[in-house]
């Protein structure tokens, strides 16, 4: 209608993926954005779309995922085709500059959980491995001086540049429980996506127990928590000790307030369908299994 032949996304994680919504439904304008969703359902190119994003978190800026929230029936959902890769990804640190604190801390830790599940899934290669543990040292060394230090533009570049490594890296090994529990939450209760996995994260590491030792292992070295002397245990450990750590220095809390028990099923319902039989997960976990989780976080405190 008014002749525009591109799209330019600014903003954090939704802002970018409603921008591949837009673009999906001028590809195909007779169907609606909840037609589209699920995997390669989208074929047709979008119009150039260009991605700056505002937060160094997400990674949207280079995955072919936007994730939409229907606020009608409480729940989140994907489109995930090739065509909505943006076509270009503009990185400039200061337009960060200004994430408050407590945004800075979430959408940082999204970042680390986009790193951690690419490198514990079943479906790696050479490329992810390497991208997450460059994320890996990158978030490890920054974030904490972002979280501080609004303005301090190497910090804020580095935590694009690892955001971003971290969106090529879950692109192409994807990501697993830890998403699977947070999606129903924002779902739910619109719960800040990057806050859930923060907080879900150690608690799902820890229950995955010796079958991602190694890994997290390595994930450790590159944080520069351990050596490769250590046990494959030891390192781990110091590994989900780390993130309890990095949760607590920027206030992020280990539970979450809101969550109500009559919920917890049908959200639980949702997480497995969403990871199984998708995500390339180190252990399937069944529905049952998965609302352990969401007792563990429920934080019923008055």
């Amino acid at each position: 209608q008014n002749k525009c032949n591109g799209l330019i996304a600014i903003g954090g994680g939704s802002s970018m993926d409603w921008a591949k919504a837009v673009g999906a439904r001028v590809a195909y304008p007779n169907k609606t954005v909840g037609q589209m969703k699920g995997i390669i359902r989208i074929l047709r190119k979008i119009p150039c779309l260009i991605a700056i994003p505002t937060t160094a978190g997400t990674g949207s800026e280079t995955t072919l995922a936007a994730i939409i929230t229907d606020s009608d029936k409480h729940y989140k959902y994907a489109l995930m085709s090739f065509p909505l890769i943006p076509h270009y990804a503009v990185l400039d640190a200061s337009l960060t500059y200004s994430l408050p604190p407590h945004l800075t801390a979430t959408t940082g830790m999204d970042a680390l959980t986009h790193v951690v599940e690419a490198y514990i899934g079943r479906s790696t290669s050479k490329e992810t491995r390497r991208l997450s543990l460059e994320a890996t040292e990158l978030i490890f060394n920054n974030i904490e001086t972002a979280y501080k230090d609004g303005n301090n533009h190497e910090a804020r570049e580095n935590m694009l540049h690892a955001a971003y490594k971290a969106g090529v890296a879950f692109s192409k090994s994807y990501v697993g429980n830890i998403h699977a529990l947070a999606h129903p939450l924002s779902g739910q209760y619109g719960t800040a996506h990057g806050l859930a996995n923060a907080v879900i994260m150690p608690y799902v590491l820890e229950a995955y127990g010796d079958k991602i030792h190694k890994k997290l292992h390595s994930l450790g070295i590159a944080a520069g928590l351990c050596s490769d002397k250590d046990s494959y245990k030891y390192g781990a450990e110091k590994f989900i000790e780390a993130i309890k750590t990095l949760n607590k220095n920027m206030g992020i809390p280990d539970k979450i307030k809101g969550i109500k028990e009559e919920d917890i099923p049908t959200m639980a319902k949702h997480a497995a369908k969403k990871a199984n039989p998708l995500y390339p997960v180190p252990q399937i976990m069944s529905a049952k299994q998965l609302e352990t989780f969401y007792y563990q976080i429920a934080d019923w405190s008055k």
